[in-house]
């Protein structure tokens, strides 16, 4: 399928939730190697009425944005290939896709992008081919039967309703790299932060200043050669 074609397939996905959305293929600040089909950055958000944000609200459509903690984990990956080459790695709740896309960039032998939402699959299939790799994509990770060797997680501690989730990854997976900017006070046992650095939401969505202050967690038992002690604060 042309890249035209997946654009203007996107564009009437995001539509439905963003009243005059386009997507355009944007490079990364954070990660300029990886591209992604985002919604355009003049995208109209002061003019939305109540009830189209609160429609929003309601059906997000994540995967048109870029959040920080995904471009923050994406450049660890890049910047720490040993992390994933050669092995089996799952992106949960994979948004845009962009760690998983990391991933494939940094030599991993298989990616598995997982996410409850279709349009998220099949933007990150859209942003897969625009960067020349290739995922393999699942609506729940429960339909993955086999064990990965490194789970890759970005932003999904929005809720902390979510936070039992931390262990579960520790039961998927050999290693959990996970990457957050909503908890402070994180102290899931058997996870230890590397470190944090500081990234902002493509396309600007205007959000609180404490919310580009992402910090970096290590779940697992077994290190790769080479580990960094810590990351960039």
């Amino acid at each position: 399928m042309s890249r035209q074609v997946l654009n203007h397939d996107l564009i009437a996905r995001v539509s439905r939730s963003v009243r005059g959305a386009r997507i355009e293929a944007t490079p990364l600040p954070l990660v300029p190697e990886i591209s992604l089909y985002l919604l355009n950055a003049d995208y109209p958000q002061h003019a939305l009425s109540d009830d189209e944000v609160r429609w929003l609200m309601d059906n997000p459509a994540y995967w048109c944005f870029c959040w920080a903690s995904g471009q923050v984990l994406a450049r660890f990956v890049l910047d720490n290939p040993q992390w994933v080459a050669g092995k089996t790695v799952m992106d949960f709740g994979c948004g845009s896709g962009v760690v998983a896309i990391a991933a494939a960039l940094a030599g991993a032998k298989r990616v598995i992008a997982c996410d409850l939402d279709a349009d998220a699959l099949y933007a990150s299939q859209c942003n897969a081919e625009l960067n020349d790799v290739e995922l393999s994509c699942i609506g729940n990770a429960d339909d993955c039967t086999e064990r990965c060797d490194l789970l890759i997680v970005a932003d999904v501690l929005y809720d902390r309703a979510n936070l039992p989730l931390l262990k579960t990854f520790l039961e998927r997976a050999d290693n959990v790299l996970l990457a957050d900017s909503r908890i402070r006070d994180f102290s899931e046992p058997g996870y230890v932060r590397l470190g944090g650095e500081r990234a902002f939401t493509v396309p600007d969505l205007a959000e609180s200043e404490e919310f580009s202050h992402v910090s970096l967690y290590h779940g697992g038992h077994t290190h790769p050669a080479n580990q960094p002690e810590r990351v960039k604060e």
